[in-house]
This record gives structure tokens, sequence and C-alpha cells, in this order.
């Protein structure tokens, strides 16, 4: 038997703030809220959920584990992020592949990539 992903989570201090930025981000909706200590994102096209969950202390160093998005416009894309309230961190490439790093409102870390020009 294997294991499949499910979703992936946040934590964060805020999950129903934060889900406004997220799902204005990945145009999803809230389809489920647990009292606001846990909130699902999901999809419309049914693909993989993001959860926001509840937890006492902000982010502290770095993410060790973090979400890769792609796009075929990243710089377009990393300002529509920025003007929806995330942070750009800094950017990255290396042959055929370039990448951008942000931060969402509270602080966690996520990357816009595309293929290199």
């Amino acid at each position: 038997m294997a294991i499949r992903m499910g979703m992936i989570t946040i934590d964060c201090t805020n999950p129903r703030e934060l889900a406004k930025f997220w799902t204005a981000a990945l145009g999803t909706e809230v389809t489920q809220d647990y009292e606001g200590e846990f909130l699902i994102l999901a999809p419309a096209d049914g693909g993989l959920p993001l959860a926001l969950q509840r937890v006492p202390e902000p982010r502290a160093g770095k993410n060790r584990v973090h979400v890769d998005f792609g796009s075929d416009n990243r710089e377009a894309e990393v300002k529509r992020l920025v003007g929806l309230g995330a942070k750009e961190v800094e950017e990255h490439e290396v042959p055929g592949l370039a990448w951008t790093v942000l931060v969402d409102p509270e602080g966690n870390e996520f990357c816009v990539s595309a293929k290199a020009q």
C-alpha cells in the first residue's frame, strides 16, 4: 500500500485572514472551515487542496518545506502576487530555470518559477 498526497498545509496565526490572500492568489475558495482553526481551500478543478492551520507562534526561521508554483509569465505573476500582499524576497536562475522566492502575508516562503529564456 502506498500513501498519496492529500493536501498541503501551511501553519499560520490567523487562518481566516491568510485565506484572503491564498484564495485570491490561487483562485480557490474556502470549502471547509473548522471554527477558524483549520481551513481547507479547494480548487474548482479538483486539484490538490491547500489548508491553513492555526498555530500559536509566528513563523521563525526559514521554512523547512515550501510550495513551488509554475507560470508561463513569472514576472507578471510575481507582480500580481505582490499586489495581493506577498513580498518578493529574491530571484534565482540556473541554466534552463528561473524562480522568484516570495513570502505570503504571514512570512511563509513560496516560489514562482518558469523556464529560463
